[in-house]
């Protein structure tokens, strides 16, 4: 029987779009910066955003050669692009930048039906429920809070805290060795096929596949997963694995 329920976010828990492909997007971006008197046009904003985000990238793989699956911290990127404009932002100033950049880029953020219903029943089961997220908690906190999920959560472990993320192995291992968990005891739930499913084979846990709107395509990609819900009802989940 399981005991440890490793969930990912978005796409399992939460259904959300987001887009920061726009002009629109990038207008809203260069008002935030503006706001905090670093003068920016939308295209300037837009470039040099990437710019500084390639070079992070470069940064943490050379800390971390061996991870093929960087994550960087776009704290760092959001205040490089005040310090290119003279402004030395401070913690707070990040902190908005981050959640109106965020809101900016969503167009919509919801749990799915069931969500609540399956949490609580783990909880009152007596299991452990673990996050394991491939997001920036500078986005993904803020949200977990407004959808009042953190409280059943006994680990949350997102990507950007550890420069690196799914299917990378060494991103499970790290939720393994921080809870001992064991790994039998153990199952990855998750709607992508690549880093939830390969990643829960490569880290040798059970793992459930349920497919969403906004999963990666199957297509060229094999399903390794002892469950799975192809239709996306949440509510399935709990009869399938709680007590397996």
């Amino acid at each position: 029987m399981y005991q440890n329920y490793i969930f990912d976010l978005y796409g399992t828990l939460i259904d959300i779009r987001t887009d920061e492909s726009g002009d629109a997007f990038w207008g809203e971006v260069a008002k935030i910066y503006k706001s905090h008197g670093a003068d920016y046009t939308a295209d300037e904003v837009k470039a040099n955003y990437h710019r500084i985000a390639k070079c992070e990238k470069h940064v943490e793989h050379f800390f971390h050669p061996f991870y093929s699956h960087i994550e960087i911290h776009l704290e760092h990127v959001f205040k490089r692009l005040y310090s290119r404009k003279g402004i030395n932002a401070t913690k707070e100033i990040i902190e908005d930048t981050a959640v109106r950049f965020r809101k900016a880029s969503t167009q919509f953020i919801c749990l799915y039906d069931g969500v609540v219903d399956l949490l609580e029943s783990l909880k009152k089961a007596g299991k452990k429920v673990y996050l394991l997220s491939n997001a920036q908690r500078c986005f993904t906190y803020p949200e977990l809070v407004e959808l009042d999920l953190v409280k059943y959560f006994d680990g949350i472990f997102i990507s950007s805290d550890c420069g690196c993320s799914k299917p990378q192995k060494t991103f499970f291992e790290k939720l393994f060795k921080e809870y001992n968990l064991k790994k039998e005891e153990s199952i990855m739930i998750g709607n992508d096929c690549i880093s939830d499913m390969q990643g829960a084979k490569s880290a040798g846990i059970d793992a459930l596949y349920i497919h969403q709107e906004i999963s990666t395509p199957l297509e060229g990609h094999e399903l390794y997963c002892n469950y799975k819900i192809m239709d996306g009802d949440v509510t399935k989940i709990k009869e399938y694995i709680l007590n397996s």
